[in-house]
């Protein structure tokens, strides 16, 4: 069995360079009413911290002292006093609540912005990139990274903080009301507890982040292996791909195994050393009660102090864990953001200004690897308004014009240039808006048929979708549908025939309607009736462009202006259907053998 390809691990990073670079998203420039609730959230959060260390401690302690003085007279004073702990313990919980409130706008708007940013960034990276990684893996990514933010914008601002602001407060009162000796005590058990919950965490990461590679590992193979669910089918290999993500799985179920029981060593040592802590604080207390220094009430207000005190420290541990897993996820999302775009516009990039669609490729020489030059010093004159088809074996480099031609690729040599100006030149958004492309394999949205005829052009109206529906010769489909354009496809468009597929695909092309057309083996996938049929729509929306037609079929070309072939990375052989065929070179060899095909009907192959 193939081993499963996973994505590589994420390299534990420092954590401070990872908030440094998340602080924008806490404090958002040119948003002052975010700024306000963020504020005005941390002004609730100081709040809750007064209201939790002064009212609450010292009204129980108060009346504590009251009923301990055996004072009956006094039940006034102490019924006040409970009323006001309570009053201060809800007070808590009100303004806790109201800072959530607050703050959840600034929460989802960091989310947003990021995962927008994120998302528009994948865009523009280059089709190597996205040809180089598994959808189902980036997508991961961007969605552990994306959710990490709300949840570490709390944890920063409304727990380490206000634990920070809690903990001096505590040891002010402790120096104040109970001397040094106490003070040292807490911030030393406070220490221990960081150090023992940093290190443990440290170690839990490392597991965490092998069931993180592992989980991305699986959900990439499940994804590619439904949406290659066709070939599955073909070739029997259901149990095989059952098999290979049930590995994946069991992985993924040992590995998060050990994650769990380590937590169970954490909480364990977490809570020996906070209740070390309690019962510590308190017996020195009793003890000071015992030799006349200390009240009763003072044992409640330092059992209550510390009780505060200790809820968010047996949150710091799952604190820390959250930040810190949080700065992986979002590092591995930042290491997305931080791919260079291989294609970019040049500095003083001009839109393309398309005057007539003259295309010319000048000595173009280009190869995917350095070390295998697939084009290798192609010149081809495409005159405006003209079909110029491009025939030739499989690999020769055909579908790569039209790639290059998009500048998906940049060139390792040459120029392609359209009325006179290098595509390298001008903006990329002009270049793409100027051509057109009817791919060999047509993938549609999960959607509408007028959704995906509607995508050509952004703001495209009901009358102009209708009239591409005509112009692709899909009109009359898609009125027999009892949903007519509101027809769903599928996922990528499985629900239409091949032939459908492609309507659609002319269609979206005629809504764009750019003056330079690219047909990429646009027929290849289909029978020889509906091939016929498409062929006709697609002479009729040739004319008045000017067209590339990348073709293995060359009875699909014939009516070409001029056919170019394409052998070995160069152009060998140009001219009409007719010129060719008495040149007696490899087009007439291929026009040949692909006759006798059609004659004793066989499939063509793709030459």
């Amino acid at each position: 069995m193939p081993p499963l390809a996973m994505t590589p691990s994420t390299p534990d990073r420092p954590l401070l360079p990872t908030l440094r670079r998340f602080l924008p998203y806490l404090w958002p420039a040119g948003e002052p009413m975010l700024r306000a609730r963020i504020v005005g959230a941390m002004l609730l959060v100081l709040a809750s911290k007064l209201t939790q260390v002064y009212l609450i401690a010292y009204s129980l302690k108060w009346a504590v002292d009251r009923m301990a003085q055996g004072q009956r007279g006094a039940g006034w004073t102490v019924m006040a006093l409970v009323a006001g702990y309570a009053a201060a313990r809800f007070s808590t919980t009100l303004f806790d609540n109201m800072r959530n409130a607050v703050f959840e706008r600034v929460g989802q708007d960091a989310t947003r912005r990021l995962a927008a940013r994120v998302f528009r960034h994948l865009h523009q990276l280059s089709l190597r990139f996205h040809l180089e990684r598994r959808t189902g893996a980036v997508t991961k990514v961007v969605e552990r990274g994306t959710k990490s933010i709300d949840t570490m914008l709390y944890f920063l601002l409304f727990n380490i903080a206000p634990t920070v602001l809690e903990l001096a407060l505590v040891l002010n009162i402790f120096r104040g009301s109970f001397g040094w000796p106490l003070v040292v005590a807490t911030a030393a058990i406070v220490v221990v507890y960081i150090w023992f919950t940093r290190m443990v965490t440290d170690w839990r990461n490392a597991l965490r982040t092998r069931m993180n590679d592992l989980d991305t590992g699986a959900v990439a193979h499940a994804v590619d292996s439904l949406l290659n669910f066709e070939t599955v089918k073909y070739f029997g290999a259901e149990e095989r791909e059952a098999r290979r993500y049930e590995d994946a799985v069991s992985a993924y179920a040992r590995a998060a195994t050990k994650s769990e029981n380590s937590l169970a060593w954490l909480n364990v040592g977490q809570g020996f050393i906070t209740n070390a802590m309690m019962g510590g604080g308190m017996a020195f207390v009793a003890w000071g009660w015992s030799r006349g220094r200390f009240s009763p009430g003072d044992v409640v207000f330092v059992s209550t102090l510390l009780t505060q005190l200790f809820r968010p420290l047996d949150l710091l541990g799952m604190v820390y864990r959250t930040i810190r897993q949080g700065a992986i996820d979002m590092g591995a999302m930042f290491d997305l953001v931080d791919t260079p775009a291989e294609i970019n516009d040049a500095a003083d990039a001009q839109p393309l200004e398309v005057r007539s669609g003259h295309v010319r490729f000048e000595n173009v020489r280009f190869g995917y690897d350095a070390d295998r030059e697939i084009l290798k010093g192609v010149t081809l004159d495409v005159a405006a308004g003209t079909t110029v088809a491009v025939v030739g074996s499989s690999g020769a480099g055909k579908s790569t014009l039209a790639r290059l031609m998009y500048r998906f690729y940049d060139l390792t040599g040459g120029r392609i240039t359209i009325d006179g100006q290098d595509i390298a030149e001008v903006s990329q958004a002009s270049l793409r808006a100027a051509i057109g492309i009817v791919p060999q394999d047509t993938v549609l949205f999960n959607d509408t048929i007028g959704y995906n005829i509607a995508y050509g052009r952004e703001g495209a109206g009901a009358d102009e979708i209708a009239r591409a529906a005509e112009g692709a010769a899909i009109a009359g489909f898609i009125e027999r549908q009892s949903d007519g354009y509101a027809t769903r496809v599928g996922e990528r468009g499985l629900k239409l025939s091949g032939g459908e597929k492609q309507r659609v695909a002319i269609a979206r092309t005629l809504v764009k309607n750019p003056p330079i057309l690219i047909l990429d083996e646009a027929t290849s996938a289909l029978d020889s009736r509906t091939e016929a049929d498409i062929l006709d729509t697609l002479e009729a929306v040739e004319r008045g462009r000017t067209t590339i037609v990348i073709a293995h079929r060359l009875s699909t070309v014939v009516h070409a202006d001029k056919i170019v072939v394409l052998d070995g990375g160069r152009i060998t052989e140009a001219g009409t259907h007719a010129e060719l065929l008495r040149l007696g070179g490899l087009y007439a060899e291929m026009w040949t053998r692909q006759a006798e095909q059609r004659q004793e009907g066989e499939p063509l192959a793709a030459e």
